[in-house]
């Protein structure tokens, strides 16, 4: 069985038992990685721009964000694979130059499907940060080291989700739904210059896979089906359904059963937000103190607790208005949990990837985004006034995660 890839210890100073990357690769592997979801949520408040000014419907201009996700999805899983072979670096810049080259072309876009397929190039380019942002920790990071790599990498990311609407906010009253894509290239561009100067290359020659796109495919079929990895990205992506449910539903939720305005709201949503970012940091403090499984299991049991909590909240107001404190209580209980599981969930997962992390961090994010797509119209089925959806879709994603936690016992990940 092939053996995890190892980078040129030369370049990297840390024991290989314990080494964890330099502070700047993991900024600019962040900037890669954030690119994704602040080019999704900066440009929402410009929407009814986008709606006036090419003359289309509100479902029309919304395919500019379905398009994008798609693409990000698809991205993944060419992208990914592609640098088991090629290697990480050349494609990161690849996807950093195409990131930037797209948001200019959402800024010029003439019709509504001219910034349609610049929304997919943006999406297709945009997946190689997040892709690769794994694969590079796993090439580099060893033991301990790779759960707080990831667990720093995610807590900068989590601060893009948070700023984005008011960055998105305060540059539309000005540049008009144009200028949120010209921040975006500017983003862009820096990113750029941070890849460049800031991530080597990791993946050594001769630790690249040979072969064609039948060899590609056989490597991420035999990632997918490995009992280890199967489980523990199982962990990672219902857990991230979970968080989803909750980013989809909150503004319903805070807005319509709980009466806050939306200005109060975005306050709420950022105190929560901000649970996810204090685990995070938590997490890479206690890597190396406790094991990964441990934290992982900790989490998931805040994260059935906070549901638990949630469902009798909510059963206990029968006539669909909800208190804000304990509506948040139980909310910021479930994104400590979360901030909790997701980073030592991934670090699990892309250690479990028989040395194709190129393969398993495209199966990891592209079934993200998918399962992150099915779950956002789940919801809302019963409309803006019930909570019920939301804790089905929590419900159901949590039991599947600890059927996934119960195989990831019985399966422990031997070296090989």
């Amino acid at each position: 069985m092939t053996s995890a890839p190892s980078p040129d210890p030369d370049r990297f100073d840390e024991p290989t038992a314990t080494r964890t990357l330099p502070g700047t690769m993991l900024v600019a592997l962040a900037l890669a990685g954030a690119i994704g979801p602040f080019a999704t949520d900066t440009y929402l408040p410009a929407l009814p721009l986008i709606v006036e000014e090419f003359g289309v419907s509100a479902s029309t201009a919304q395919l500019t964000l379905t398009a994008f996700m798609v693409a990000l999805a698809a991205g993944q899983l060419v992208i990914g694979p592609l640098s088991d072979r090629l290697g990480r670096r050349g494609l990161l810049i690849v996807g950093s130059v195409g990131t930037l080259l797209a948001a200019v072309a959402c800024a010029l876009a003439p019709s509504i499907w001219v910034l349609v397929l610049a929304r997919v190039a943006q999406g297709f380019f945009g997946a190689a940060g997040i892709v690769l942002g794994k694969a590079i920790v796993v090439d580099v990071g060893r033991g301990p080291g790779v759960t707080k790599a990831f667990a720093t990498l995610m807590a900068i990311q989590s601060v893009a989700p948070v700023i984005a609407p008011l960055f998105g906010g305060a540059v539309v009253p000005f540049g008009g739904w144009r200028g949120v894509f010209w921040l975006l290239a500017g983003l862009s561009a820096i990113t750029l210059i941070g890849v460049i100067a800031a991530i080597p290359e990791s993946l050594s020659i001769e630790d690249r896979r040979a072969g064609d796109l039948r060899s590609t495919l056989a490597d991420m079929r035999e990632v997918a089906t490995f009992g280890p990895f199967l489980a523990r990205v199982s962990t990672f992506v219902f857990s991230f359904g979970v968080m989803f449910a909750y980013i989809s539903a909150s503004p319903f939720i805070y807005q319509d059963m709980v009466g806050l305005s939306p200005s109060a709201f975005s306050v709420a949503f950022t105190v929560n937000a901000l649970g996810i970012l204090v685990s995070n940091i938590a997490s890479a403090r206690l890597a190396g103190r406790f094991a990964s499984e441990k934290i992982l299991y900790t989490g998931v049991a805040g994260m059935v607790a906070a549901i638990v909590y949630l469902v009798v909240v909510v059963a206990l107001s029968p006539s669909g208005t909800l208190g804000l404190v304990p509506v948040s209580a139980g909310f910021i209980l479930l994104t400590l949990s979360i901030g909790a599981i997701l980073p030592n969930a991934a670090a699990l997962s892309m250690q479990a990837t028989l040395g194709r992390s190129g393969s398993g961090s495209a199966l990891l994010g592209a079934a993200q985004f998918s399962l992150a797509a099915i779950v956002s119209p789940l919801t809302g089925l019963a409309g803006p006034h019930s909570a019920i959806p939301m804790l089905l879709v929590m419900g159901v994603s949590a039991a599947l995660v600890l059927l996934a936690v119960r195989a990831m016992i019985s399966r422990p990940l031997r070296a090989t």
